[in-house]
């Protein structure tokens, strides 16, 4: 079996991530990186929290920090929320790490070994009341292109379009607010990506056919617009920096790299310290998963659609043109926006809901299985309260949760604390194995195919399928008149609790575990269900004893629902 790289968007470290980051990114990531490892794939799941630039700067200085001191922070408050919603990371590292300054300095002392960094005098925009340079970010305005009028310098938040500072209308410092800025001359590094075009459109050309169209097209877009050489250096006080021996002039005036060059670095430079934390005795090995690594490794990113210029044309222009062998991207998962009743989610505007508040709020199963189940793939969606408790009420209260709650509670009053035997497997039996059979085919398909939407459905199927089986034989009936009849049916139902604990744990992890906790068995480790197993639906044997876990979902109330729209905002008249 392949070998499986994946990698997820680096969250960047100003401030706690919306929920349209998450689904935009990390949490698809975690998903599929779960189902290939149940699957029996070797996989390595990285990310990092993307730390240098203008954001890092900015928010540092609003808590009154130093910017080391803020990213620190920042880092392990980051970590702990993608902890509570179980993400499993093998390993989420630092872009200011050691490792990732080294590999970014080895990068551009190859670019420019090649002819393909240059050193070009520039005019920039100089804040004479902040006494410097403003990078792009630092820079504020309206988008010549959309209207908007807190676009910043690099990028338009709103259209997505790539800016250059000189571009905005009546631009101002981010710092101060000041708009007395001027134009003055100093020198940069530029990556000449008008060099690597025909390179990188070739490689697009055999590798990006089989990514969504959301990926291609972008990538496209660029390509056909022509690309144009990009400065890969700014005036920061924090970011790695220009490496002094081979550029001693711009080291000498603290340039430091764009935070768009080094950051795509860190997937590889996250990978040395996952190698470098190896503990001892352990062995780690991170070369062999990056570099020679096309015929052993197949490498998936995820990431929104206003990440993937630079995943699939600036960060391939980089690897291209060190001329070294370095494993670029096989897939690229690109997601439309999750939206906010109509408007974006904003981490700028605290418009939304962020996920330190949606913890707080309900455990990570009911965000897990609601974001994926309604994942941006196709189109931008829109999240609401309403659609969220509806989703949450019908799909894991009522279809999964009640059925699992039902099924063991009945069993336990009627035949105690044991699996019941009861009678042969039947014809409903018979029928219902080669129903799971299928469903599982189409989850196992849409998985294997990143379609998350499609396999949330194909789940959903999965549950509702136990539903239909206990309203056909109904149990509760059954019993008055032939027991061991009720008895199978309870059987049939638990191996289907079991089934959906183990298919499920991609999706809702937590609950899939106290669902497979609730049956005794001496060795329950299959990573799987097989086919046959599924028609066979005897992973469970009678006399397995069992308990009753607690109510894996509880319904979000009416009162609840008034009580987010209230705190969060939205629409009270709202329907789902």
């Amino acid at each position: 079996m392949a070998r499986h790289l994946i990698t997820s968007a680096l969250p960047y470290i100003n401030g706690i991530k919306h929920l349209g980051n998450m689904v935009g990114s990390m949490l698809p990531a975690d998903v599929y990186s779960r189902y290939l490892r149940q699957r029996g794939h070797e996989v390595l799941y990285i990310c990092a929290t993307d730390e240098h630039g203008t954001p890092a700067e900015l928010a540092a200085k609003e808590a009154g920090l130093p910017v080391d001191t803020f990213c620190a922070q920042a880092h392990l408050a980051q970590k702990a929320i993608y902890d509570g919603f179980q993400l499993s990371f093998d390993y989420f590292g630092r872009s200011s790490s050691a490792e990732n300054r080294d590999i970014t300095q080895h990068f551009a002392r190859q670019l420019q070994a090649n002819g393909f960094i240059e050193e070009r005098a520039i005019r920039q925009v100089y804040s004479l009341d902040d006494e410097r340079f403003l990078p792009d970010r630092y820079i504020v305005g309206t988008c010549p292109h959309c209207g908007y009028d807190k676009a910043r310098g690099d990028q338009c938040e709103n259209c997505t379009r790539v800016l250059d500072p000189t571009d905005l209308i009546e631009p101002r410092s981010a710092i101060s607010g000041s708009s007395a800025l001027e134009v003055r001359e100093t020198k940069h590094l530029f990556l000449l990506q008008s060099k690597l075009a025909g390179e990188v459109e070739a490689w697009i050309d055999a590798n990006g056919s089989e990514w969504p169209t959301l990926a291609s097209s972008i990538a496209r877009k660029w390509l056909t617009e022509g690309l144009q050489d990009r400065a890969i250096t700014r005036d920061l006080e924090w970011g790695v920096p220009v490496p002094a021996d081979t550029w001693p002039e711009l080291a000498a005036e603290g340039k430091v790299f764009y935070v768009w060059f080094d950051a795509p670095v860190e997937y590889i430079g996250s990978t040395k310290e996952w190698a470098d934390a190896a503990a001892d005795g352990e062995t780690r090995e991170w070369k062999s998963w990056w570099y020679e690594a096309d015929d052993t490794v197949r490498y998936t990113q995820f990431m929104a659609k206003d990440n993937v210029p630079f995943h699939t044309v600036m960060f391939p222009a980089t690897q291209l043109g060190t001329r070294e062998p370095w494993k670029k991207v096989d897939y690229v998962k690109a997601f439309n926006w999750l939206n906010y009743y109509g408007g974006k989610f904003s981490t700028s505007q605290r418009r939304g809901i962020f996920t330190d508040a949606a913890l707080e709020l309900l455990p990570a199963d009911y965000w897990r299985y609601f974001l994926m189940a309604n994942a941006p793939e196709s189109d931008d969606t829109s999240f609401t309260w309403e659609l969220f408790a509806a989703g949450v009420n019908k799909d894991l209260a009522d279809t999964l949760g009640n059925f699992v709650n039902r099924v063991l509670s009945f069993s336990r009053k009627r035949f105690g604390d044991e699996v019941p035997a009861g009678s042969a497997a039947g014809e409903a039996e018979a029928k219902l194995g080669e129903q799971i059979a299928g469903l599982l085919a189409e989850y196992e398909s849409h998985m294997e195919t990143l379609q998350f939407r499609k396999a949330a459905q194909s789940l959903r199927a999965l549950w509702s399928a136990g539903n239909s089986y206990l309203e056909e034989k109904a149990p509760w009936m059954e019993i008055k008149t032939d027991p061991d009849g009720a008895a199978l049916t309870l059987r049939t139902a638990m191996n289907l609790i079991h089934l959906y604990a183990v298919v499920s744990e991609p999706f809702i992890p937590a609950s899939a575990a106290a669902m497979r906790a609730a049956f005794t068995l001496p060795d329950d480790t299959a990573p799987w269900v097989s086919a046959d197993e599924a028609r066979a639906l005897a992973s469970v044997p009678a006399g397995t004893p069992f308990t009753v876990p607690p109510v894996l979902f509880a319904k979000i109330s009416d009162e609840d629902l008034a009580s987010y729209v209230e705190r969060f905002g939205g629409d009270p008249d709202a329907q789902a």
